[in-house]
């Protein structure tokens, strides 16, 4: 018995000193989750830039017709584009919330902007309308043409802000069976195992087990069973060491270089060009052998990007950098 709780202590203080995230950002309820809606919309409003087929006028036409009047001809106009609408409904979202909403042309129309989507059902996967969309249409960016570094305006996709009202909320049910499941965003066997091992500490009771490097079950106590969203609040505020595997990310087009944490690298000599690169008994120079300490030697030296980024490519590929290697 002494051992047990001694056991327990020394993992308490282990999971207390090395606590980095709540259980919140790194994972979800089992049944909460979004749900995508979708549907086929116009957008009016356009300066002569939308549609010049004929799925537009007859559109218009059966909109009036569903409005009470009677239309004799087709319209015949490039001020309508047919769009199709994007959203996603979070979990809980009851009647009456609204979302944000994406609308993208299907059509040869030339640029949404200053447009307005006429009221658009926005249905489920299973053919039920779940929301209702309107609104003027943004089409965001700039025109300017100066900074390379400015976003110019892509013009036949928008958004319309809080676009969508929800008409019919989606059931969600996050607990059966007396017990609740925890799914990691990013699976990995370790962050499950320590994910299980802070709520029994966090509890004094072995109330979760990791079931694989998703999934995490975890059982509702007694005094609990009354009141599981109060339960679900405190398992949402216990904290957990996320174990990562250490990865480098190389934009080849912007020269950009994304790395987590220190990146360890083993010993090896390169020379490309006038740069000549050697890692001697974990040490860079009078530094310790990592990615951001080798790209700040270069640095020093005069490596422009383009060069960092080859040296890394190549010592990654011969495998002397000790972390996975994303070329994009």
């Amino acid at each position: 018995m002494k051992k047990q709780i001694f056991l327990v202590l020394v993992f308490a203080f282990l999971i207390t000193v090395s606590a980095g995230v709540r259980i919140k950002e790194i994972a979800n309820f089992r049944g909460a989750r979004d749900n995508q809606l979708f549907g086929l919309g116009l957008v009016t409003g356009l300066n002569g830039t939308g549609d010049s087929g004929l799925v537009t006028s007859e559109l218009m036409t059966n909109i009036f017709k569903n409005m009470g009047y009677s239309v004799q001809s087709q319209f015949k106009t490039k001020n309508t584009a047919v769009v199709m609408v994007f959203a996603d409904i979070p979990p809980f979202y009851k009647e009456g919330m609204k979302l944000d909403i994406t609308v993208a042309s299907i059509g040869d129309a030339k640029s949404l902007e200053n447009g307005y989507l006429i009221q658009t059902p926005l249905l489920g996967a299973d053919n039920k309308v779940y929301a209702v969309a309107q609104g003027a249409v943004f089409t965001g960016g700039a025109d300017a043409k100066g900074s390379s570094n400015t976003q110019k305006k892509y013009r036949i996709t928008g958004s319309v802000p809080q676009g969508a009202i929800v008409e019919t909320e989606i059931p969600v049910s996050i607990f059966s069976d007396d017990m609740v499941s925890i799914n990691l965003n990013s699976p990995d066997i370790t962050t499950a195992a320590r994910v299980a091992m802070a709520i029994n500490v966090s509890f004094s009771e072995k109330i979760a087990k990791a079931q694989d490097p998703s999934t995490i079950r975890v059982d509702i106590p007694e005094i609990f069973k009354d009141d599981v969203i109060s339960f679900l609040s405190l398992i949402e505020e216990v904290e957990v060491e996320k174990d990562q595997k250490a990865k480098i990310v190389l934009d080849e087009k912007t020269g950009t270089i994304i790395l987590g944490g220190k990146v360890k690298v083993g010993d090896f000599s390169l020379s490309y060009g006038s740069f000549v690169l050697s890692v001697v008994n974990g040490q860079v120079g009078e530094k310790e052998a990592t990615v951001d300490n080798i790209i700040s030697a270069l640095k020093a030296a005069g490596a422009v990007p383009q060069d960092i980024l080859v040296i890394i490519k190549n010592a990654s590929k011969a495998g002397y950098v000790m972390a996975e290697l994303v070329v994009i």
